[in-house]
């Protein structure tokens, strides 16, 4: 019966999943975003098997077919969705990650493949000391803004503090930010400058930490950790990223609400500049294979629906087919433990059990995703196989929910859940997941959409009771991204408020312990405690996945993490 549900469910709608750096939860999810999601506008307009992001060793595509190497000049056009901000403090979505990164950027940058994960990147070098908590960083000589101002360590003091300020309202400062010394008491308004961020001379900056901890450097890869130019902030207020000073490959020439972004060469980068002129973002929608068709677009990923032809050798198009492969995100259905139904575990293991994912990937996704039984990707440091997840058990989920404090439907509080969007399907796995809880547990819920901005903001100051169309992509190569990260009580990360003692006492083990198996061991503990709760229904990893690519596009690398890409692209036509 559920079966049958499902594929004409499937066949009503007629869609599959969706690209972009996670979409909905049911979707293939892409690689270009960390920590929350991408707004619906991008999922309606882009093709449903999102690619993923290979490591540029790993291969990308276009590789050189001109005997002169790497051309100057051209434009690369894709396809985008206006970001909800374009100050790096603030940056929380991967709609903005995207654009973010290729923009502004930090003492360090993930680098292009696991065996070296982090680089140099505005500083040239940097130094551990006492015990693992004193980070001392060079800058590189004649560094410039965009304007030709000159980046100095002071710069970067100012930057750090003012994304910690609470003027700024970053809400994933303390997360990032926090481990540096002085920094949470700049977050909680009782200070303006942090001891441990110290301007040793005009190229060299100290950073002290409040204990060793291994993932440190990692966090200095995201944007909250970014360099901005302070007479730029201040001197445009709020509006300063209207025309933002960077220091990123790129600089931003035009950015039209709904309509596009440009990226210009900055020709002031510190490295090789960019040997594209322009990068080119299309807000105003459209249906992606046909704009990909009709050369409007350069890249886009593959829906189900032209899988079949765009594989056919004899079809034009196949020549312009990659593989990518899959990013390190999972998508879920996240709750509110502080808000009933959602605060009995029994509850909320039975939505889980209640869930036949296998089908699902089956019937609905013909195997284009990976049902998730634990938080942490398949290839990522940290995932273990051992993690026991909550399988589909329709009599087990019954069980569970006559257990619960909500058994009779009349004590049972109205469910919501909130998903991106305005207007139209709320998205397929939504509905399939929403029809099993209906015909296994009689659990009727109703599905809210909401504005993707408005979504964001809700969803980071705790407002929804339950929520789907995210998957979370790692922003670094650490599972304390994923376990401590999105589980710890105290994080600002925290956005369904769990809280498990035990959970805690692993990941703040795990943040100081320097043995890498016992580290991992501790997050694994952590995991299988989440699981078990059901702190979130999670719903899929990504698996392998198709693309395409124009021909006269060269070096466009895939990762599966979001790193900066456009700088080594180049057009040959």
């Amino acid at each position: 019966m559920i079966r049958n549900a499902v594929v004409a469910l499937a066949l009503s709608l007629g869609l599959i999943a969706t690209v972009a750096c996670s979409g909905d939860a049911g979707s293939p999810t892409p690689a270009a975003a960390p920590p929350t999601s991408t707004p619906p506008s991008a999922r309606a307009t882009q093709p449903a098997i999102a690619p993923g992001l290979r490591t540029p060793d790993a291969g990308s595509t276009g590789s050189s077919e001109s005997t002169s190497g790497p051309k100057q000049g051209g434009i690369f056009n894709t396809l985008w969705s206006d970001p909800p901000t374009l100050d790096p403090h603030l940056v929380t979505d991967g709609t903005s990650y995207g654009i973010v990164i290729e923009v502004f950027s930090g003492l360090v940058r993930l680098g292009p493949n696991p065996s070296q994960p982090f680089e140099p990147d505005l500083a040239e070098s940097w130094s551990i000391s006492g015990g693992g908590t004193v980070y001392e960083f060079k800058l590189r000589n004649d560094l410039k803004f965009s304007n030709g101002d000159p980046v100095t360590a002071q710069d970067f003091k100012w930057s750090l503090e003012r994304a910690a300020h609470p003027d700024t309202a970053s809400t994933v400062a303390e997360e990032f930010l926090g481990d540096i010394v002085g920094v949470k008491e700049i977050v909680e308004g009782n200070a303006t400058s942090a001891s441990g961020i110290e301007i040793i001379d005009e190229r060299t900056l100290r950073l002290t930490i409040d204990a060793p901890k291994a993932y440190f450097i990692a966090k200095l890869t995201y944007p909250t950790a970014f360099v901005v130019n302070r007479n730029n902030v201040e001197s445009m207020g709020k509006n300063w990223t209207d025309s933002p000073v960077s220091t990123g490959p790129f600089r931003i020439k035009e950015y039209r609400i709904g309509q596009r972004i440009r990226l210009a060469r900055n020709d002031n980068y510190w490295d090789r500049p960019a040997y594209l002129d322009e990068v080119v973002f299309n807000l105003a929608g459209g249906v992606a294979m046909a704009m990909y068709e009709n050369d409007e677009i350069d890249t886009t990923g593959v829906g189900l629906a032209d899988l079949d032809r765009v594989q056919d050798p004899t079809e034009e198009i196949n020549k312009d087919l990659v593989d990518v492969p899959p990013n390190f995100a999972v998508s879920y259905v996240g709750f509110n433990i502080n808000k009933a139904p959602f605060d009995d575990p029994a509850f909320r293991q039975a939505l889980n059990h209640a869930v036949d994912k296998q089908l699902i990937a089956d019937q609905v996704f013909s195997n284009l995703v990976k049902p998730a039984y634990g938080i942490i990707p398949p290839g990522f440091p940290g995932y273990s196989a051992d993690i026991k997840g909550l399988a589909f058990d329709p009599v087990l989920a019954r069980d569970l929910l006559n257990q619960s404090a909500y058994a009779n439907p009349a004590n049972r509080p109205r469910i919501v859940l909130t998903v991106p969007g305005t207007g139209g399907s709320p998205g397929l796995t939504t509905e399939v997941v929403a029809d099993m809880w209906r015909q296994n547990l009689g659990i009727e819920i109703e599905i809210q959409q909401v504005e993707w901005a408005t979504y964001i903001q809700d969803l980071h100051r705790g407002r929804l009771q339950a929520w789907s169309g995210l998957s979370w992509q790692a922003d670094y190569p650490d599972p304390q991204t994923f376990i401590d990260v999105l589980f710890r009580s105290d994080s600002g990360i925290n956005y369904g408020g769990y809280a498990n003692a035990k959970v805690d006492e692993y990941v703040v083990s795990a943040q100081t312990e320097q043995d890498a198996t016992k580290r991992v061991g501790f997050y694994n503990d952590a995991e299988q405690i989440v699981v078990s709760e059901a702190a979130w229904l999670p719903l899929w990893w990504g698996v392998d996945s198709k693309a395409l690519v124009k021909p006269w596009v060269k070096d466009y690398a895939f990762s599966s993490l979001t790193i900066a890409k456009f700088k080594d692209v180049w057009i040959d036509k």
